[in-house]
């Protein structure tokens, strides 16, 4: 459960647990997810294609609403009135599309629509077939009966193997897609992927102007300038934790863009670097009159100094990654 990364200033985590009921107990079925209520608040899915079990563990979730899954060819009728009965989502589940549209016909023609897709693909190859036909299907042949979000359900002895897989469905229009394992480094792919996939390009990912603390500093500490471009945050932020080393860092509003970019545009310039250290007021928790800027605007070092009487200008790394040996050997300078 606790699977949490932090991201670009966002919280990425799993958002469902999948509960399969392999032994097809009931009753072993509801205490296994009156276990799960008592530990954690998240979501549940409900894997099991015995309405018993359907019906003895959804009350317990009356309070949330869980997906189902799933609907067949041999329980669709019972499995539709639990769905209504409850009114949470249904999923849908067969070899081929062909049966899936089969029976997502007969759940609409008892009235419900509240359903997802699992076309049970058995590789990669007909995982992205399967995904792009549903997808094309609903949205250019405007063919309703597929016009619904798709589950995947990946089940694979190799780690690896499953990754890719579930790589694959995020790509390639899976909203659900449910995995065997769940380790960190598994968790840091995926959750990227998809944190890349559904962020609007249109919208600079940053941070607010301000001065930060990295750590406890002092009125010694090191004072770093950077701009609110939030990975170029996070990346440096992370990296001043690692040196251990605590400092200030003072990161300013260029529209969120890249050193490189806002230097470029005129909007990392010395001038407003100098005015934004004035207009911060860090001057008044500091004992020294020293800034690190980033190696790859060097050449702004003697303007800033003309810009910021009494200031020295150190140049820092180029690289987030070298940032803790960089603080180390400058604080030892310092001493």
């Amino acid at each position: 459960m606790d699977s949490q990364i932090e991201r670009v200033g966002e919280f990425l985590k799993i958002d469902a647990v999948f509960v399969e009921n392999e032994s097809n107990n009931p009753k072993k079925f509801k205490e296994a997810i009156e276990k799960i209520i008592k530990k954690s608040e998240i979501p549940i899915i409900l894997g099991t294609f015995n309405p018993e079990s359907v019906e003895q563990s959804l009350p317990l979730l009356s309070e949330s609403r869980p997906i189902l899954y799933g609907a067949n060819e041999e329980n669709v009728n019972q499995m539709t009135t639990l769905a209504k009965k409850y009114n949470v989502p249904l999923t849908v589940t067969a070899y081929g599309i062909q049966k899936v549209i089969s029976i997502i016909e007969r759940i609409q023609n008892l009235g419900f629509e509240d359903i997802l897709i699992d076309t049970q693909p058995n590789s990669t190859r007909q995982l992205l077939i399967d995904n792009t036909l549903i997808r094309r299907a609903s949205l250019k042949k405007k063919f309703k009966a597929v016009g619904y979000p798709i589950f995947t359900f990946i089940k694979e002895k190799d780690s690896f193997y499953e990754t890719v897989l579930a790589s694959v469905a995020i790509l390639k229009y899976s909203s659900i897609v449910v995995l065997n394992e769940i380790p960190k480094w598994k968790n840091l792919i995926l959750f990227t992927l998809r944190q890349n996939i559904y962020s609007d390009p249109q919208v600079p990912m940053k941070v607010k102007e301000d001065i930060y603390k990295v750590g406890e500093p002092d009125e010694n500490s090191p004072l770093i300038v950077t701009t609110n471009f939030a990975l170029t945050y996070f990346l440096v932020k992370g990296e001043i934790e690692n040196s251990k080393v605590p400092a200030w860092l003072a990161i300013m509003d260029c529209d969120g863009l890249s050193v490189l970019t806002a230097w470029a545009a005129g909007k990392f310039s010395a001038s407003k670097i100098a005015q934004f250290i004035k207009e911060s007021g860090i001057e008044q928790k500091l004992a020294h009159r020293e800034l690190i800027i980033p190696g790859y605007v060097a050449m702004l070092k003697g303007a800033i100094e003309d810009k910021l009487p009494g200031w020295k200008v150190i140049i820092g790394t180029k690289e987030a990654n070298a940032i803790p040996a960089f603080l180390k050997n400058y604080v030892r300078s310092r001493v």
